[in-house]
């Protein structure tokens, strides 16, 4: 059976508004079910919840995310799950270059502070099962955004436009979708705004998803389960204990290393040199360059 002519009537910049209301009402579903579930008021969204409950929570958001982009991807779209970017080529050292470059950037950012008198180190706090939830915790997070940011906003973005327009563009709405966190700022917009350049910058000549993935996690995991810094307005457990000296921009404050100057230019020098890397082997990376696109569905196709 041929595809159908669905894919070519909607525009790929008019999917990536089309997803956005079906994302808010189908994750908000699990989300509600989450909340049966654990007995907690699906009303107050700003409610003290404690590490199981966070992770169970980031679950069920996780799999409604998945409901919502394969009914998109399988009936608007035609196209396969995995050809947004779950190829297994270079799986294992995006994965550890993502996981490295995260770690890399808040080992460095902690330091710094501490050196500068900026935040107090106080010492350790063992928790191995509270190290556990918070791997889980922002593993499925990470999965989450970056399945509908980049997997399919971007990659749909980028069908409809130049994939350097495309960029900001997604990181636009990636940053919109923070708003609503505790303490967030202008500060924190531009942070997480960059935050989506630097995610979305290996995406777009790469078409894979573990890079940020693996980034994405890194950078949250040990921006909050180790080194102690609120994660976007988000208070979780820590390895390394810290206090601020005050609340400033060099800091973050209350939102985090993410509501930072500091975190801007690290920021700025990582995605220069993404950039750099990327365009000096991008004869390598041709043909990840054009839009993607998959081969017509057929009627016995799964994916």
């Amino acid at each position: 059976m041929n595809r159908t002519k669905t894919s070519d009537s909607i525009s790929p910049w008019v999917r990536t508004i089309l997803i956005l209301p079906a994302f808010i009402v189908i994750v908000g579903l699990f989300q509600l079910a989450c909340s049966m579930v654990l007995g907690l008021d699906p009303s107050n969204y700003r409610i003290d919840e404690s590490p199981v409950q966070k992770t169970i929570g980031a679950l069920f958001t996780l799999t409604g995310t998945i409901v919502v982009v394969r009914i998109f991807r399988r009936f608007i779209d035609e196209e396969s799950f995995k050809s947004m970017g779950f190829n297994r080529r270079g799986i294992l050292n995006e994965t550890l270059f993502g996981l490295g470059l995260g770690a890399l950037i808040m080992a460095t950012g902690f330091v710094t502070l501490v050196s500068i008198r900026e935040i107090n180190w106080l010492g350790l706090k063992v928790e191995a099962d509270n190290i556990f939830l918070g791997f889980g915790l922002f593993a499925l997070v990470a999965f989450s955004e970056e399945l509908l940011l980049r997997g399919y906003v971007l990659n749909n973005l980028m069908k409809s436009m130049n994939r350097l327009i495309a960029l900001p563009v997604s990181a636009i709405m990636f940053s919109l979708g923070h708003i609503f966190n505790n303490n967030f700022s202008w500060l924190a917009f531009w942070n997480i705004f960059l935050a989506g350049i630097l995610l979305g910058l290996p995406y777009i000549y790469t078409k894979s998803l573990w890079l940020p993935i693996a980034l994405h996690f890194s950078w949250n995991f040990f921006q909050g389960t180790i080194f102690g810094f609120n994660v976007s307005g988000h208070v979780t457990y820590s390895l390394f204990t810290q206090s601020r000296t005050a609340d400033t921009i060099w800091n973050g404050g209350k939102f985090g290393f993410e509501g930072s100057v500091l975190s801007i230019l690290f920021q700025i020098v990582a995605i220069l040199a993404l950039w750099w890397y990327y365009s000096k082997r991008s004869e390598q990376y041709q043909l990840a360059c054009v839009p993607v696109t998959d081969q017509p569905l057929v009627e016995n196709q799964v994916d």
